[in-house]
């Protein structure tokens, strides 16, 4: 079993077995951040700090019968011991948890994370509604307001979910344009699919634009920096050539929703054709904006 969900299923042991679904997420968030390399990383949603891939473990969980869920919490199945399974930094956390929020309700957790996490209470619907006027206009501060016309660039490639979505509501992206040619994925979050659906619910558009990838079948034998150059020259004369209105679109985009990024795999930029598709665009003769690697 994954470790991170071994820090869930202790968490729910250090409650006497229950939760409700918002503390949990709340609860689980407190605790990452005291952790030195958090197991979960998280977006501001909804109802505040939230976890995707936590609820995908939960998920899972539930379906492998170690977790039980109604409709407003999780319940731990079974008697195995999780808490001594933790390392000892993790269950010194878990203790001060506890001892420190064991008796708030859901509400009262809400608002404690509103009140010390500002950014992740950004997209809550419940904010304004708990919190006092001046509270929440720090939490309306806390919102990244960016006024420029920027060209975005980003990889998935070794980072979360959360912190791919962080990267790009900090740089208030508008529309998020998958540049993959096959946009699937083994990592979680990152197929068309589920990506279109977590950008929905944080306000980011998403779009695909097959065309302008590099299909699987030359992307094979990739080992030095040589292969990769070799692989984007041939990208350039071809590809590049043959995609000028597809290239075009993203600068009407780009114009129009003044801060898009165009995604891909690699976290080296020098290893991916995102960085030779965005400075192809930049070459365009209505181009005067900014180009930006994130």
């Amino acid at each position: 079993m994954f470790y991170r969900r071994k820090v869930i299923l202790a968490l729910l042991q250090a409650f006497e077995g229950n939760l409700p679904k918002i503390s949990l997420q709340k609860l689980l968030f407190l605790f990452a951040n005291r952790q030195s390399k958090p197991d979960y990383d998280f977006v501001p949603y909804k109802y505040g700090c939230y976890s995707f891939s936590a609820n995908a473990d939960l998920t899972a969980m539930v379906g492998h019968s170690q977790i039980s869920e109604d409709n407003t919490s999780f319940t731990k199945i079974g008697m195995v011991d999780y808490i001594k399974t933790l390392n000892e930094k993790d269950k010194k956390i878990l203790i001060d948890i506890k001892n420190t929020y064991g008796k708030l309700t859901p509400s009262s957790l809400m608002k404690l994370t509103y009140l010390n996490y500002q950014y992740y209470a950004i997209n809550s619907i419940k904010a304004k509604e708990i919190l006092t006027d001046e509270q929440y206009l720090k939490v309306l501060n806390a919102k990244p307001n960016n006024t420029q016309t920027i060209l975005y660039t980003i990889g998935y490639e070794g980072i979360s979910l959360e912190e791919y979505l962080n990267r790009l509501i900090k740089n208030d992206v508008k529309v998020l344009i998958d540049v993959r040619n096959n946009a699937l994925s083994m990592k979680f979050g990152f197929s068309k699919k589920q990506l279109t659906s977590f950008c929905a619910s944080l306000n980011i558009e998403y779009l695909h634009i097959p065309e302008v990838g590099i299909q699987s079948e030359q992307r094979q034998e990739l080992k030095t920096q040589t292969d990769y150059d070799n692989l984007f020259e041939l990208y350039k004369k071809q590809n590049l050539q043959r995609t000028t209105s597809q290239q075009q679109k993203i600068l009407d985009l780009l114009k129009t929703k003044e801060r898009i990024a165009l995604t891909c795999f690699e976290a080296n930029i020098c290893q991916c054709h995102r960085k030779h598709l965005a400075e192809a665009i930049t070459k365009l003769p209505e181009w005067k904006f900014e180009l930006k690697h994130i």
